[in-house]
């Protein structure tokens, strides 16, 4: 699996599927969440209707897929982070638990390029030096595994962009 970090708007990849860091109501929001929902159109929304009928929404570090509506990408994966509310293991795990749950889903839907953004680092105060270090070390284990082609971190922001070109260097040797 290639693994790059690239500094951009997700919403502008033509891959197999994009995440994005939803709320757990799955109705669009602020930041990557209100940016896929405005870019993606009314297809995601109400593809995520159907999913809140269905199963009431989104738990925190699950995932779930729509089509992409009218994004370059095929599909959306929306994953639900954790608020920071301070150092636990309870948060790291659930933000591993995000990557995870993507991952899977992506594999279970054949999907080979994925674009994930920097999911909690932003409005749920995640901070971005512990968030980069638990991504590195939940997608070590699917760095061998042939079912994904391509990974891309997009950054929205310089210190993100900077602390993922930092660690993805350690996976990519």
């Amino acid at each position: 699996m290639l693994v790059e970090v690239i500094k951009g708007d997700i919403t502008d990849l033509k891959v197999d599927a994009i995440v994005n860091a939803a709320n757990s109501s799955l109705l669009g929001g602020g930041g990557v969440d209100g940016a896929i929902h405005r870019k993606g159109g009314s297809q995601i929304l109400e593809e995520c209707i159907q999913i809140r009928n269905k199963q009431g929404g989104c738990s925190i570090g699950k995932a779930v897929i729509t089509p992409a509506g009218n994004l370059p990408s095929k599909f959306v994966i929306h994953t639900v982070g954790p608020y920071w509310n301070g150092e636990s293991v309870e948060n790291r795990k659930l933000l591993a638990e995000c990557y995870l749950s993507c991952l899977n889903l992506a594999i279970k839907n054949n999907i080979r390029t994925i674009a994930f953004p920097n999911i909690s680092t932003g409005v749920y105060h995640f901070p971005k030096e512990i968030a980069v270090e638990i991504v590195i070390q939940t997608i070590k284990g699917f760095i061998d595994k042939e079912k994904i082609d391509k990974l891309i971190f997009v950054c929205f922001d310089d210190e993100n962009f900077y602390l993922y070109r930092q660690k993805i260097k350690i996976i990519n040797k």
